[in-house]
Parts: C-alpha cells; sequence; structure tokens
C-alpha cells in the first residue's frame, strides 16, 4: 500500500515452520525538509493458532548496500573505492557513519540493533533500463556491514538513513503506524494533486520556485509559470504570487529564463516562458478579483512594468530572436524555444510561428488590453494592445486553420525574417493547437469542434500524444551527425526507449504521450461542448488515476508511450502534470 503522504508499506507473510507464520510489515517514509529515510520494520501480534507466540523472538537481519555517486555515473570498485571506502567508514554500536570525502556523509542507525562490521562488495550489479538505452548499466556496490536484532510480537525497529539531520535517537520523530485499513482508502483525483503540488514547490530564498520534476528537473520558467496556473485554482494564492515574483525579477526586454541554475539565469532560450508569465498574472487578477498586485514593487519595477515590457520586447524583437510579425502581429520562434525542445539532435525544431505561442500571445494581450499601461512608460504608451490582439486572432485563422485537414496546423516554418506568408504550414496533427481552444484564441464552434475531432485521435488513457500515427507531407528531418534519423514522412515514434540522442529524444515530442497537455483537451471539450460534455470531459480526466496509482504513488509521471500498452517513462513525478489536472478537474466541476 502507498500514501499520498510520502510513505510505502509492504506486508510480508513468512514461514517460520511447523505450519506456521509471522506477518512483517515494512514501512518507509522520507522526511519532510531533511535529506532522510526510514525504515520501520514491524512483527504483527498473534492473531490466531497459525502465529508463533509474541514472546517468541525472530531474528532480523539488514545490510545495507551504499555507493557514493551522481545519477549519470557508477560506482567501479576497482578505479579507486575498493580501498577507499573501507577507510571512510565509522562504526559504532547501532550504526556507522560513511564519509567519502569532506563533503559528504552518511549516517544509518538503527536503534535496538547492534551493527557488526564486515565489509563486502557486490560486483557488476546489472541495471535493465541502462542497459536498454546504451548506457554503463554495470555497477558495484559497497556494503560496509550488517544490523542485526531481535523482533517480539507487536514491535517496531526503525533503521535511519540521513544526510545532516539529527541522531536516530534524538529527533523525537514517531514511529510509523501500520493500520492497514486506512491505507486502503481512496481520495479524490483532485484532492490527490493538490496534496501532490506541495512536493514541488521549494524555497529559493525569500521567494518561491518550482522543481519542475523528481528526478532530474530544476526549476524552468515555462514549468514553473504553468504549474501557477493550478496553485491559484487551489487557492494557494500567496505561494504563486512568489513565483510570479521571482520570475518578474529577471524580465529583461521581453525574456525571462527558460531554466535557473543556481544563481545562474542567462540560459533565455524560450519564446513561451514570458507569455505563460502573462497569463499567469491574468489567472491571479481573476482569482483575487482585482489588478492591485500588479503595482507591486519587486526590485525597481511593478508587475505592470514587467508585463508591458514583455509586449514591447516582443513587439520590437527580444534579444534571443523572438519577433512579432507586424502586419499579422504573429510571433516568429527560433527553433527549440517552446515546451517542444529537445536538441542536440533537435527532435521538433519548430522554427517559425508555432501556433501555441500565437495562442499564448493573444491570450496575453487581451489581458493587457483589460489593464491600465503603467504611467510614464514610452514603450508600452505605443503599443496599440487591444488591435495587435485582434490582428492575432484574425491571422491564427487565416494562417493556421487547414480545411483540408480539419485542424491547425502545427507550425507555419520559415527563417528568421521571413513573414507568416512566407512560411510553409506543416500538416502535423499535434496537441498543442488545443491552446487555441482553451485560451480562447479561436471561438469559431465549428473550428473548434473539428480541432477537438482531430486531436480526439491522440487520446490514450491519462495522457495525449504529441504527434499523430500518420503520414505527413511536410517532412520532419532529424539528423544526428549529419546521419537521417528516422522516415521525415512519417516521424511517429509510439516507444520512448533506447539511445539518448538516437532513439529517444526523436521519440519524445514525435509521438511520446505527455500528461501535463492532456488536461487541455478536457477543458477544451467542455468549453466547445458545455454542461452537456463535462460528464464526457470528466470522465477522460478521471484515466489519470491508473497513472497516479502506479509507480510514484499519488503522483503522474512525464510522460508514457504514445504506442499501448503505453508505459510509464520519463521522469517519475512531474510539477505540470499534477497541477493541471488539478486546475482543470476544478474548473469542470466548479463551472
Amino acid at each position: 500500500a502507498f500514501g499520498y503522504d510520502a510513505t510505502g508499506r509492504w506486508q510480508y507473510r513468512i514461514p517460520t515452520g511447523l505450519g506456521q507464520h509471522i506477518l512483517l510489515s515494512i514501512g518507509m517514509e522520507m522526511v519532510p525538509g531533511q535529506n532522510r529515510v526510514r525504515m520501520h520494520f514491524h512483527r504483527h501480534t498473534k492473531q490466531t493458532d497459525a502465529h508463533p507466540e509474541d514472546s517468541l523472538v525472530v531474528r532480523l537481519i539488514l545490510r545495507p548496500d551504499i555507493e557514493n555517486r551522481s545519477f549519470h555515473a557508477t560506482t567501479k570498485a576497482f578505479t579507486g573505492p575498493e580501498e577507499q571506502f573501507f577507510a571512510a567508514v565509522n562504526s559504532r554500536k547501532n550504526g556507522f557513519g560513511f564519509s567519502p570525502d569532506p563533503d559528504h556523509r552518511l549516517d544509518v542507525d538503527m536503534v535496538g540493533a547492534a551493527f557488526f562490521p564486515e565489509p563486502e562488495w557486490q560486483y557488476m550489479v546489472r541495471r535493465p533500463l541502462e542497459a536498454e538505452r546504451g548506457m554503463d548499466s554495470d555497477s558495484d556496490l559497497f556494503s560496509p556491514g550488517y544490523f542485526q536484532a531481535g523482533l517480539e510480537g507487536g514491535q517496531t525497529l526503525t533503521l535511519d538513513a540521513r544526510i545532516g539531520a539529527a541522531a536516530a535517537d534524538s529527533d523525537g520523530l514517531s514511529p510509523m503506524t501500520f493500520n492497514w485499513e486506512q491505507m486502503a482508502r481512496t481520495m479524490p483525483v483532485p484532492d490527490a494533486m493538490n496534496a501532490a503540488m506541495d512536493y514541488y514547490l521549494v524555497d529559493r530564498q525569500k521567494l518561491k520556485t518550482v522543481i519542475a520534476g523528481y528526478p532530474w528537473f530544476l526549476d524552468w520558467g515555462r514549468d514553473s509559470l504553468i504549474f501557477c496556473r493550478g496553485l491559484i485554482a487551489a487557492g494557494k494564492l500567496e505561494a504563486a504570487g512568489a513565483v510570479i515574483r521571482l520570475f518578474g525579477r529577471f524580465e529583461e526586454n521581453g525574456t525571462l529564463p527558460n531554466m535557473i541554475c543556481g544563481d545562474d539565469a542567462r540560459n533565455r532560450d524560450t519564446s513561451d516562458a514570458p507569455l505563460w508569465f502573462m497569463v499567469v498574472c491574468g489567472d491571479f487578477a481573476e482569482a483575487t478579483g482585482s489588478d492591485a498586485f500588479l503595482d507591486e514593487v519587486w526590485g525597481d519595477r511593478t508587475i505592470r512594468e514587467i508585463l508591458f515590457s514583455i509586449a514591447a520586447g516582443y513587439a520590437r524583437g527580444t534579444p534571443n530572436g523572438v519577433k512579432m510579425d507586424p502586419e499579422t502581429g504573429l510571433i516568429y520562434s527560433p527553433s527549440h524555444f517552446t515546451w517542444m525542445d529537445t536538441n542536440f539532435p533537435a527532435g521538433s525544431p519548430r522554427k517559425g510561428y508555432p501556433v501555441e505561442i500565437q495562442a499564448l500571445w493573444h491570450a496575453g494581450l487581451t489581458f493587457l488590453s483589460s489593464i491600465d499601461p503603467p504611467k510614464g512608460s514610452a514603450a508600452a504608451g505605443n503599443l496599440d494592445i487591444k488591435a495587435m490582439a485582434e490582428r492575432t486572432g484574425a491571422a491564427l485563422i487565416e494562417y493556421f486553420y487547414r480545411p483540408d485537414l480539419g485542424f491547425l496546423s502545427d507550425c507555419l516554418h520559415c527563417e528568421a525574417g521571413q513573414t507568416p506568408a512566407e512560411a510553409v504550414a506543416d500538416d502535423a496533427l499535434r496537441p498543442n493547437q488545443l491552446f487555441a481552444v482553451t485560451l480562447g484564441a479561436i471561438r469559431d464552434h465549428a473550428i473548434c469542434r473539428n480541432i477537438l475531432s482531430a486531436c480526439s485521435e491522440l487520446v490514450v488513457p491519462g495522457a495525449i500524444r504529441s504527434l499523430a500515427d500518420r503520414p505527413v507531407t511536410y517532412p520532419l528531418e532529424i539528423r544526428q551527425n549529419d546521419r537521417l534519423l528516422g522516415d521525415p514522412h512519417h516521424p511517429y515514434k509510439g516507444r520512448y526507449m533506447g539511445d539518448e540522442d538516437s532513439s529517444r529524444k526523436p521519440a519524445y515530442h514525435n509521438g511520446t504521450a505527455w500528461t501535463w497537455v492532456f488536461p487541455s483537451f478536457c477543458e477544451a471539450w467542455a468549453a466547445v461542448y458545455g454542461d452537456a460534455g463535462k460528464p464526457a470531459a470528466l470522465a477522460w480526466l478521471g484515466s489519470v488515476s491508473a497513472l497516479i496509482n502506479r509507480n510514484c504513488a499519488g503522483h503522474l509521471p512525464e510522460i508514457v508511450d504514445g504506442d499501448a500498452p503505453h508505459h510509464q517513462r520519463g521522469c517519475d513525478a512531474q510539477a505540470w502534470s499534477a497541477s493541471e489536472v488539478y486546475r482543470v478537474s476544478k474548473k469542470l466541476v466548479k463551472g
């Protein structure tokens, strides 16, 4: 059984001879706010004659294996650890400390047990997933010794492994309880996703940021701002405001960080993060019923000034190459600047005018047209925001809608400096066009119904595929060192597996199904079909429950395979997936 509180429990029925057995439960928990894991071993009391007397002591032996490496590396004993690790262990009565270098120390203790130093190695431990991906799949594991304790009926012993935390017997942490009936409870999907959101929100100095996913990811601009929409929907306005202020202070000439590495915010390879910033500010104003927060001063500017700086930057052109076409109001985006940002090789470059960028731009302009520009701002005063929004909305239909296909082109492909009229509209069926419906850029019901009908081809349980399994006339060439990967006229890949550069990157946005975009399909369905469509939208959205209850319980994975049986892939727990499911589910029920 798995809890939505970062705990897991396993129960074992262990034969003891003569037709008897004991019930042993093992619980694991991650301690909030600490680099710490605790494992609890509980022997249940005698319930029937099939259980031995509680006073009959059973012996529990635990041998931990440890390493010292990053998740990119493997441990090879012969390269030095075989000698270094022995010297790095400091044994004590109930446990040991492991300090392979001055900056790292692991402590493992088990109060009530004895620790016996007996170092040994396990060599060439196979890791199948790494082998599948063409990586070094064999690693060596070091065990400094073992724990031994007697366990009577009703007794619980706790193994405590920590970095930089208090001693195991002096911190007052209570032991885990093993109420299996309570663990069997169910939780509605919105409640589970609301609880999940708290795990991604972290402090960055005096403000808040968002860990995009566990493991691997840090704080990305677009991910954090999309996540903010879920925070706002959940009424967590203080946290949402802290994230808005954090990213807003980094705005320069219409750009925001694509990601932040420590204090380094120079990576600005994104055309959508500033637009999501505008959309989130609109959500915040709607939720609070006021635009007063826009005049809060952060640094030397207000949020209002930051918003109009983004609009002015896009209109004249940003330093990173994003620029509005003055005739149509559409936004040019360099290669891999959208959420479909795979690079080296570029799996879906989308250089030109991507469809969701136009929908976001239109939504941002619509919000700005409803508020006053900052006083004394020459850049803002020269912009006719309302006219720009109208031009963008009209051009979106004119240039993107393909009546012959019944859906929107995903991108108008061209080089920098070319206009939408000079670009080539592709015929790739992707889910990005859904944002044109959910963000209100297209209100023609016939077109919206056609978009939904086409995108329904992309839906899988709990996710939506990033590309349809159908041939295309506009070729998608994916090259690695001048070597063509796949068929440019049928680029769909239904399995996210194999070598990263030659297999997984080409599949990442070309058939792999994503959980964060999926709620937008449900949201669009309800928007187009109204109250009559909400039961279907909720039913589709409820299909995420199968993903929530597998693998990383209580969370949603980043991606699943486009092809059945839709194995979970990528990051085990993704922030914007949880927040979008919560936001849309609440909107469907509330609306």
